[in-house]
């Protein structure tokens, strides 16, 4: 490759220079080429904002000079992004000389693709367009990008690098060459060509760096503390004495980013990476898988400072208990030994990763093997935005694309189901021009792609299509009904409002005030009232994730994975939080412990399971259960307590006014009469539910119908009239003094003390019918 332009190991340069730590750029400013630097060094430079500096590691390269962040201010420090580290071949922490200089106009640009699996043709004028007037030296590695720049910089630099986006996503390309030679910018009368092959980067560390790493700033420092220090310093550790750490065990659920993470620090440390997957590891004869591993570690000790990566190692170091077959017991065995046996191995690290680390033999899960496991969750709003940002960066986005609004409503998206988020909305707007398209011609018209842009709609559309990974096995779709829909039950609306929507959205109320928020809310009225119309409405005002589950969903006939159901659930709602768990009919689910006449104690170990969840060991955070029923007094009381479900929300029947607002709600898209008063309709429908009035409004349409034919334009009154003839109440006037009577006995009933709850009369006969007798005799008093 070309490489010759720029050399390696550059002289320090003649003028005045300033040596600056490097550290890393913030995600929105990455393929900029921005260098934030203090305003001494500015000084000592005698420079301005927007002036084209030298950075000079192990090679050099160009950037833009702009201040540093306020809280840089006062350190020396130069924050670089990853491509600008790769090109100037230093990591951070490593320093860096910088100084003044000139950029001369190119005559002459030659680009070829970064990245093996792309092949680039047609116009380059766009190509121009994006890099025009950037500071770029050859042999760097540069990207293209859609990103509008950060907003606090001042004009001339702003318009320095506002770029139109090239493509419909970032491309990295190898600058081949230059004429003259030195740093060049891109003007009008430059030539760009771009070769249409691959052709292999000066250096791999640009290929996935820190910056291409989103939602995960804490993992990527404990990594670097873990791996970066012992290849970079293994003095320290001699100094202090102890062995430095060996290996780390990266888990979390599939798509979080593990493997491009481990790719990442491989690069930025600039180690020899050695990439081992599972399966491909297992060998036919005997004793082939074991020597090929030891192979692979042995060419990593001889060429250290080594990075070992180890992909589902789950695949090839299962518990040994637990397989049948004596090649994988053997393998675990000679895995164990190159991590910890008598041969020492200096600068050599190992890093695992799995999504089922229960599932791996545990004396590899031990200090001195790997040292310590770092677990790479569903990413938080501000990880998505930065992951949004991220797949957003080479795309020429829309006015109204908001990504702060995406990462919001995107909850349970892991790293991969963004990119798929953002190549779905990038397909929306290829579609769009398609009929532009002369699918004879080999090119497409350069006007064509200036007007191909991604808007809100096409990211809409593609959240209709991509569904989060973790939640794929339990999602149900984000329910669409707002706390508008919902007539009559003002009280239970506030109730759910105060008690799950508020923490939800501002948990840091609840820390200032040092209590915590409610666990669990159990909604119970007759049916047809709107019990699980309220919890949609939650999850959706709420902007959380919603686990809908039915009991007949978990419970099982085998012993014991009814449970293993529940705790799955339970277990994936912490890991998708914010999340509303909702089990309608809960009654069949949890009922009192003992209740039940010689049925198999499943429910009574299912009830054990979710008192243990709600309030267990392991604390809820950011998820609320809602259960509804209808026989509330069925549900065991150990579960109605604070703690548990702390509220118990009665939803009753709609009085007057609420039953005119469920009518307004369902008569919306109903064209009626003149003659049709609500309100007549509403006061004759005494303890009608929710459920009642819909039939009251569809029978009325019906009658419309039958009394007009196909033709019919309107509803009147009639029709309403006659339909109040063929309805009726759900609830009873005894059923509605039923449920008044519970509502005071329910709180009563939970505070019971029970001494004996386990005994009752259901479980006395049995015992008397046995050979030992009655009561007295079988010992129980």
């Amino acid at each position: 490759m070309a490489d010759a332009d720029a050399p390696t190991k550059p002289e320090k340069s003649k003028a005045k220079s300033v040596r600056l730590q490097v550290a890393a750029a913030r995600q929105e400013e990455s393929g900029q080429g921005i260098a934030r630097m203090p305003r001494s060094a500015f000084q000592e430079l005698g420079i301005t904002e927007g002036d084209i500096v030298e950075v000079i590691g192990k090679r050099s390269t160009a950037a833009v000079a702009m201040a540093a962040y306020q809280e840089d201010e006062t350190l020396d420090v130069v924050r670089l992004d990853g491509l600008q580290r790769g090109n100037a071949e230093v990591g951070s922490g490593e320093h860096v000389e910088i100084a003044k200089a000139e950029s001369r106009p190119a005559t002459r640009v030659v680009f070829a693709p970064a990245q093996r699996e792309m092949r680039l043709q047609g116009p380059t004028q766009a190509l121009k367009r994006n890099f025009f007037r950037k500071p770029i030296v050859a042999g760097d590695l540069v990207a293209t990008t859609g990103q509008q720049p950060v907003q606090n910089m001042p004009p001339d630099v702003r318009q320095l690098l506002r770029t139109p986006a090239y493509a419909l996503t970032q491309i990295r390309l190898s600058v081949v060459s230059t004429a003259p030679k030195g740093i060049v910018h891109i003007d009008e009368n430059t030539e760009v060509e771009l070769r249409a092959e691959f052709e292999e980067p000066r250096d791999a560390r640009a290929a996935v760096n820190y910056d291409d790493v989103g939602g995960m700033g804490d993992t990527i420092q404990q990594l670097r503390e873990m791996v970066e220090l012992p290849l970079r310093y293994p003095e320290l550790f001699t100094r202090l004495g102890v062995d430095p750490p060996k290996g780390v065990l990266l888990h979390g659920p599939p798509g979080t980013g593990k493997t491009r993470l481990a790719q990442a620090v491989a690069n930025e440390s600039d180690a020899e990476f050695f990439t081992i997957n599972g399966p491909e590891i297992m060998g036919s004869g005997y004793g082939e898988s074991e020597k090929r591993l030891r192979e692979v570690f042995e060419e990593a000790s001889r060429v250290a400072p080594a990075i070992v990566f180890i992909d589902e190692i789950d695949s090839i170091a299962p518990k040994r208990q637990q397989v049948p077959g004596e090649a994988e017991k053997r393998l675990v065995a000679q895995l164990l030994t190159l991590m910890d046996g008598l041969e020492a191995r200096s600068n050599l690290v190992v890093i695992a990763a799995t999504n089922r680390p229960d599932a791996i033999d545990e004396a590899l899960r031990r200090p001195g093997r790997f040292d310590r496991e770092i677990v790479i969750g569903v990413p938080d709003e501000s990880g998505r935005r930065e992951i949004l940002a991220i797949h957003t960066r080479g795309m020429p986005l829309g006015d109204k694309v908001d990504l702060k609004e995406l990462s919001r409503i995107t909850h349970g998206f892991v790293g991969a189901d963004i990119a798929a988020l953002a190549r779905e909305a990038a397909i929306d707007a290829v579609r769009r021009i398609m009929p532009r398209i002369d699918l004879d011609e080999r090119t497409i018209p350069p006007e064509v792609l200036e007007d191909l842009c991604v808007t809100r709609e096409d990211f809409l559309s593609a959240l209709k299509r991509v569904q989060p990974s973790a939640m794929r096995e339990v999602m149900v779709q984000m329910p669409n009904v707002g706390w508008d829909d919902i007539g009559g039950v003002g009280d239970a609306i506030d109730k759910l409002r105060e008690g799950i929507e508020l923490p939800l959205k501002n948990p840091d109320a609840f820390m200032r005030l040092g209590i915590r928020p409610a666990k669990g809310f159990l909604l119970y009225g007759p049916p047809g009232t709107g019990k699980t119309l309220l919890a949609k409405a939650v999850a959706k005002e709420a902007e959380a994730n919603f686990i809908s589950m039915k009991s007949s969903d978990l419970l099982s006939k085998w012993y014991g994975e009814s449970e293993q159901q529940i705790a799955k659930m339970f277990q994936r709602a912490r890991a998708v939080a914010p999340c509303v768990v909702f089990i309608d009919e809960i009654d069949s689910l949890v009922p009192a412990r003992g209740s039940g006449q010689g049925e198999p104690q499943v429910t009574g170990r299912v009830v054990n399971t979710i008192l243990a969840e709600m309030d267990g060991l392991e604390d809820l955070q950011s998820v609320v259960v809602i259960g509804a029923t209808n026989r509330p007094t069925l549900v065991d009381p150990a579960l109605l307590r604070p703690g548990r479900f702390d509220e118990l929300v009665y939803v009753g029947t709609p009085d007057t006014a609420g039953r005119k607002h469920i009518l307004e709600i369902h008569t919306g898209g109903m064209p009626l009469g003149e003659d049709v008063d609500l309100s007549d309709v509403a006061a004759k429908t005494e303890r009608f539910t929710g459920a009642d009035l819909e039939d009251v409004v569809r029978r009325a349409g019906l009658n419309a119908l039958r009394r007009v034919g196909g033709e019919v334009e309107k509803v009147e009154a009639i029709d309403f009239t006659e339909a109040l003839k063929d309805s009726r109440a759900t609830v009873t006037s005894k059923m509605e003094a039923e449920y008044k009577k519970m509502r005071g006995e329910l709180k009563k009933r939970a505070a019971e003390v029970q001494p004996i709850g386990f005994i009752h009369e259901g479980m006395v006969e049995p015992i008397r019918d046995r050979k030992h007798g009655g009561p007295e005799e079988s010992g129980i008093e």
